[in-house]
């Protein structure tokens, strides 16, 4: 299938005759993920409830720029069913990737993470989404991309949800963890819509991608090397 699409970078055996490996490899250091900017390290939430004690499924939604790295990191999370990318926050029902790139729906791009509450914890969730999926000190953008369809965002679908959010933003804040001010949107999720089914599972799918090798396989092994408990294959 042909993909037209903004973000869409030739597949790395094409450039690799003109960009050498050392390139892409300091390319790559340069990843967007929020680890690289954190002042210390992110701590977990100082709020953070239990695990559940029975086993059950519990939804979390989540923007932070491109959902094909945040959908891979949360799909390496143990605990976590299923990660789905999706369109989130705006008011259109039903947007195509077309029109939420155009930044006028209102939508972000967004990963729904359904997940297991006895194997891992929404505050877990949330220290990886603040540590390793992106940099929310970028407002409006994520490294590359650019638009309000690239916010940091956490869509609460409770007031549990919403609470803990808030005040991990602001245990964070007080910890002078950032250099920079925490722009993360927290907002009531209204509804969520899978995008299209070339986007899901995107980086299994184009490992090799120059987009995916400098962006996003390098929050996957973030999230290995910081995470090595909650990690999984």
């Amino acid at each position: 299938m042909t993909i037209n699409m903004k973000r869409t970078l030739p597949n790395i055996a094409a450039v690799l005759v003109v960009i050498p490996v050392a390139l892409i490899l300091f390319a790559a250091r340069l990843t967007n993920g929020a680890s690289r900017v954190a002042t210390a390290e992110v701590p977990t939430p100082a709020a953070a409830e239990p695990l559940a004690q029975t086993a059950g499924e519990d939804t979390a939604v989540f923007a932070g720029g491109c959902f094909w790295g945040v959908e891979a990191v949360y799909d390496h999370v143990k605990g976590v069913k299923s990660a789905v990318s999706g369109y989130a926050g705006g008011t259109v029902a039903g947007p195509s990737y077309e029109q939420v790139s155009t930044g006028d729906t209102g939508h972000a791009e967004s990963v729904q993470v359904i997940y297991d509450p006895s194997q891992v914890s929404y505050g877990k969730l949330l220290q990886i989404f603040f540590s390793v999926v992106h940099d929310p000190t970028q407002l409006n953008r994520q490294g590359p991309d650019h638009g309000t369809q690239y916010r940091s965002a956490i869509f609460y679908r409770n007031p549990q949800q919403q609470k803990a959010a808030e005040a991990y933003i602001k245990q964070l804040t007080a910890a002078k963890t950032f250099p920079a001010p925490i722009v993360t949107q927290v907002a009531a999720l209204r509804g969520f819509y899978p995008a299209e089914e070339y986007h899901q599972d995107y980086l299994a799918h184009h490992p090799n991608q120059l987009y995916i090798v400098i962006n996003d396989k390098p929050k996957v092994a973030a999230l290995k090397a910081q995470f090595a408990a909650d990690y999984r294959e």
